[in-house]
């Protein structure tokens, strides 16, 4: 597969995004596509995306694309747009797929890519797990590109250490009653006030980066002598460990049973979304650095990185422990931003990501992966 036909497959998804859960005409596109050119997708069942295998035997090397795209604002319109990079993640792991094909006979093992709906909900790998299409999985690689600030193109780093991320949805509940007789009830504004206020307090090892932020809010209507009994509110949970994360989730509930028994009220929380923080297998990271080494460099090759944000990849190793996994940080010079409606990068780093993971394939499927 020539770069030329990479860049016209990237074109094309790019101009065609699709929301979470959403990703029908995606995945039928790609199954399509790799159809036509002599490999055998098998699609889920129950959610959108599908698996393609090459070879078959031992060890099961696989390797991750993401295929939804975020949902906002473009333009003045409302809409899917691929501002995270999942259009360029598909890209190269289809032509890893496409080039390896031709070099299958020479392999000992089978290499699978696996398209997963719904990476941005924060689900799609749980569900994508669920199909059964990790079971035998040995090595998982997973790839995403990055801002010049993280990794500056050409560079590549061996692993991306993302941190924990939990959006709770919260509900205060009781009723409204009169401005003029404020002992007749409570205020959902000063509950909400003085959750936040708890939340601002909780203290964690300050060797863990951590946060909990209010950062939604909604009570009252109209009427300006009417004391709101009732509100809404979310928070945005960080924590650059699992541990950590757990200690938050348990402080923020123990905060929320405690003020509504003191304000008698009813304050309910629910988790819109979990992401877990990294699980980075050494084994797999330092096949991936010399894989980089190997293809660009020990001029182009940077530590693993650190990030605060997250990616619903380390669910595979979490719900399936025997994985080796770790994910390439591919640097791109990504520019405003990932999640920038306007988002945009270096097309060349198309090609590095290509060869690196075709190389940290190669390895593993020369017969010196999985122990017999």
């Amino acid at each position: 597969m020539k770069t030329s036909e990479m860049q016209d497959l990237w074109r094309y998804l790019h101009e065609h995004p699709e929301r979470s859960w959403e990703e029908i005409e995606t995945t039928n596109y790609l199954m399509d596509y790799v159809k036509k050119r002599g490999l055998q997708p098998v699609p889920f069942a129950t959610i959108p995306g599908f698996s393609v295998d090459i070879g078959q035997g031992e060890p099961v090397v696989a390797i991750r694309a993401d295929m939804d795209a975020l949902y906002q604002e473009v333009n003045q319109k409302v809409q899917a747009n691929h501002s995270c990079g999942h259009d360029a993640h598909m890209a190269i792991v289809t032509t890893v797929m496409l080039r390896l094909a031709q070099e299958a006979e020479h392999f000992t093992g089978t290499l699978r890519a696996i398209y997963q709906p719904a990476e941005e909900k924060g689900g799609g790998a749980i569900y994508t797990v669920e199909t059964g299409v990790a079971d035998d999985i040995d090595y998982l690689f997973g790839l995403h590109v990055r801002p010049a600030n993280e990794v500056a193109f050409p560079q590549c780093a061996p692993a991306i250490n993302h941190g924990a991320c939990v959006f709770l949805h919260g509900k205060i509940t009781g009723n409204d009653h009169h401005g003029a007789r404020p002992q007749e009830g409570v205020n959902a504004i000063e509950v909400a006030y003085s959750m936040l206020q708890h939340i601002q307090h909780v203290h964690i090892n300050p060797m863990t980066p951590a946060s909990v932020k209010m950062t939604h809010i909604q009570a009252g209507g109209k009427n300006i002598n009417i004391i709101p009994g009732s509100a809404t509110f979310g928070l945005d949970m960080r924590a650059q460990s699992n541990e950590a994360m757990d200690f938050l989730k348990k402080r923020v509930n123990d905060i929320s049973e405690l003020l509504s028994k003191y304000y008698g009220c009813s304050i309910e929380l629910e988790m819109d979304d979990e992401v877990p923080a990294a699980v980075i297998h050494p084994e797999a990271e330092e096949k991936m650095n010399q894989a980089i080494m190997e293809v660009l460099g020990k001029e182009q090759t940077t530590p693993a990185i650190l990030t605060s944000g997250s990616d619903d990849f380390h669910f595979y190793t979490l719900l399936k422990p025997h994985i080796k996994a770790t994910m390439l940080a591919l640097g791109a010079d990504v520019t405003p931003g990932l999640h920038h409606p306007d988002m945009t990068f270096n097309h060349d780093a198309l090609e590095n990501g290509v060869a690196v993971l075709m190389e940290a394939c190669r390895s593993l499927l020369k017969g010196s992966g999985k122990e017999k």
